[in-house]
């Protein structure tokens, strides 16, 4: 994201990343909101419960675009904001997860897209 704002992010607190991210007209809410996992990869959810995504899209009418971080996030995110797609933009992403080793390089061009909505 530090890449899509122009700003660097990486040595902020998390308040602050957020405070930031926040000024650039971007929120963050996971998906997930309750799971097991055993580990830090995607494939070991388990038990997912969902964040009601479709209310809090409908309780903000100047949203443009929800990006899912990941192949994961993006199915369900699809899945829990299906009667709202018409309205928004629903923008997968690649993970920015160490995990999936596709070059930096790409992933901050496929994010790019971002800059668009939040502008």
């Amino acid at each position: 994201m530090g890449e899509v704002i122009g700003e660097s992010l990486e040595s902020l607190t998390y308040e602050d990343r957020l405070a930031t991210l926040l000024r650039h007209r971007v929120g963050l809410w996971d998906v997930v909101g309750e799971a097991i996992r055993p580990g830090s990869l995607d494939t070991a959810i388990r038990e997912a419960v969902h964040n009601d995504l479709g209310t809090l899209v409908e309780g903000l009418p100047d949203l443009r675009a929800v990006a899912f971080n990941g192949s994961a996030a993006a199915k369900a995110g699809a899945r829990l904001l299906n009667g709202v797609a018409g309205r928004i933009a629903l923008v997968p992403l690649p993970s920015s997860s160490p995990a999936l080793t596709q070059p930096f390089t790409d992933k901050a061009a496929a994010w790019s897209v971002l800059r668009e909505t939040i502008s």
